[in-house]
């Protein structure tokens, strides 16, 4: 007997309770036979203003995030999904073969997080090392994704920070903005794109700008749920979400 509406896989998802753009932007993306399964890391929406109120939520995060992995793990799932990002690049690629660690042993199964994602999405366009990148963050954040990504042998040309001023503000973030941050972080040296923070709603935009940049650009919420298909041996081709999803 398996799962009657996700009989090809159950995903269980751990995402902070202020995100409001990586549930519907994964069901979107989910192929028939495939479902998700959401638990909440409880986190007061708090004002962040400054590198310390960035690392206050991180701390937050830290404090809840085992407690919403206890909770998914009773639906049973058969693998997990982090979706949230920014602790998944905390500490650089030691920090989050860590982490990863950490949260298996607890879960009890497979875990894909949005570090390991990026890396992987980056390797299906062939030799790519220098990047451009979009965060929420506030500095202290920023520092740590380049990091992550300067230890896994890429260069970031360009960074742009948006600074969101509250965990649920990162949603409100426009189309229109993230467009602007796309050009703001491009020019002819960068080889791709990529956008880290789960709030951030740029899946689709992502997938627009690879048309008229004509190289790859890479949204963190598609990058994960793509990587999360494909651990588990489901290679279903998802359009609408640009190449990762549809040709790769």
């Amino acid at each position: 007997m398996v799962d009657s509406l996700g009989y090809r896989k159950k995903f269980g998802v751990i995402a902070p309770s202020t995100n409001t753009s990586v549930q519907p932007e994964f069901d979107r993306m989910s192929p028939v036979g495939v479902t998700n399964h959401f638990s909440r890391i409880t986190i007061p929406d708090d004002p962040v203003h400054s590198d310390e109120d960035f690392l206050k939520l991180i701390d937050n995060i830290r404090a809840a995030i085992m407690q919403s992995i206890d909770s998914v793990m009773t639906c049973r799932p058969d693998h997990l999904v982090m979706g949230m990002s920014a602790e998944t690049f905390w500490d650089g690629l030691d920090g989050s073969v860590q982490l990863q660690k950490r949260v298996e042993e607890r879960a009890g199964v497979k875990v894909t997080m949005g570090s390991d994602a990026c890396q992987a999405a980056l390797a299906k366009y062939g030799d790519i090392k220098r990047i451009g990148v979009v965060t929420p963050y506030m500095p202290v954040g920023d520092k740590q994704v380049i990091k992550f990504f300067s230890d896994c042998g890429y260069e970031v040309v360009h960074l742009k920070g948006l600074q969101c001023q509250s965990p649920m503000l990162i949603a409100h973030v426009s189309e229109k903005e993230l467009r602007d941050s796309i050009n703001e972080v491009n020019d002819s040296s960068v080889e791709a794109i990529v956008q880290v923070g789960t709030n951030l709603a740029m899946a689709r935009v992502a997938g627009i700008a690879e048309f008229w940049l004509d190289k790859p650009v890479i949204a963190i919420n598609t990058a994960t749920y793509w990587y999360a298909l494909r651990q588990n041996g489901i290679e279903d081709k998802v359009q609408g979400w640009g190449s990762l999803l549809s040709e790769h």
